[in-house]
């Protein structure tokens, strides 16, 4: 996985060829990722929230030559804060100090079978962690729903907000408006019937535009590992929980009320949308345009600015990383 995961496969797949060997079985997880390594150290902050006792890991990573900032990522609904690796690694190379949290519910934090999420609330956890760690003010990136939870901190916290980044945000259209409403019992059930080809087929669709390069693997890995492992059943509820919060909360009725420089980072062949299945392929077809939503949502965040990725889908940070971290460093660097 990140920097070892590609050599690992080489040698699984190496010894899958020599005669008689038995392939290596692929990895399995638990709700708390015990066997899955983070690229730096992973530290808890307990929260005591709607009754009960959970933890919110996180990275905190400083840099050797400090430059008095802070850049808090937030990661999006299949991800984790693992996938933050190397724009962890440049951002503390230009002396920033980068905080990585997973999300109550994600990653290795705690996953609540019973929990009312909300993205006032996960703003929340996070503002107690910079509060715990003594940040004032921070710059906010988002990715996909992180970029949702991103906006929230934002309207939520302008005062600890320095700067807003949203990296292909979802919730900048209203899917509920067009698409047919889903239980939690619904989503629990289509998240059951996920399986590491399911994910892997979904990815490439959805986020890649039909392609798959090796280095994607690596955002496969937590997924399917969760599929094949123990808590299969109670990471799909979780996951359920968390399906309705993202098709029920869209902030795009409230972009016009971010006050702080915003950067919108957006790959143009980008289609995500939840419930495309649902709706007609006349319907389906006009759902998740991200050339659109894009410029619809620079025009709506006073002092924003648009960067627009040509030929990249919905992970920049994977697939256009020059053109990612140029505009995100040069985005950083302006003190206007």
């Amino acid at each position: 996985m990140r920097g070892t995961f590609l050599p690992a496969l080489a040698l699984t797949l190496f010894l899958g060829m020599l005669p008689g060997a038995v392939p290596a079985a692929e990895p399995g997880y638990d709700a708390r990722l015990s066997g899955y390594d983070y690229p730096f150290p992973v530290h808890f902050l307990g929260l005591d929230v709607q009754r009960q006792a959970l933890e919110m890991a996180f990275m905190d990573v400083r840099s050797e030559r400090p430059n008095g900032r802070t850049v808090v990522l937030l990661h999006g609904k299949n991800f984790s804060g693992a996938y933050w690796e190397r724009t962890i690694e440049a951002l503390t190379a230009e002396g920033y100090r980068v905080i990585a949290p997973d999300q109550i519910g994600f990653g290795k934090s705690s996953k609540p079978r019973a929990f009312q999420f909300s993205f006032h609330a996960l703003a929340t956890h996070t503002r107690r962690l910079l509060d715990d760690l003594g940040v004032r003010q921070a710059t906010v990136l988002g990715h996909s729903m992180g970029g949702m939870l991103a906006a929230r901190f934002a309207l939520m916290f302008p005062e600890r907000t320095r700067k807003l980044v949203l990296v292909n945000p979802i919730g900048l259209e209203d899917w509920k408006r067009k698409v047919p409403y889903r239980t939690v019992e619904e989503w629990y059930r289509l998240e059951l019937k996920k399986t590491p080809e399911r994910i892997k087929a979904y990815m490439r669709e959805r986020y890649f535009d039909g392609d798959w390069k090796p280095t994607y693997q690596e955002l496969l890995e937590i997924q399917a590992g969760w599929v094949r492992g123990p808590d299969r059943k109670r990471i799909a509820w979780v996951a359920a929980l968390a399906d309705d919060m993202v098709f029920t909360q869209p902030v795009l009725y409230e972009l016009s009320e971010i006050r702080v420089p915003t950067l919108l980072l957006i790959g143009q062949e980008d289609r995500t949308a939840l419930g495309k299945n649902l709706v007609s392929p006349e319907v389906a077809e006009k759902l998740g345009n991200y050339p659109a939503l894009g410029k619809r949502a620079a025009r709506e965040i006073p002092n924003s600015t648009l960067v627009e990725l040509e030929d990249v889908g919905h992970v920049p940070h994977y697939e256009a990383w020059k053109a990612y971290i140029g505009a995100l460093k040069a985005f950083l660097e302006n003190t206007e």
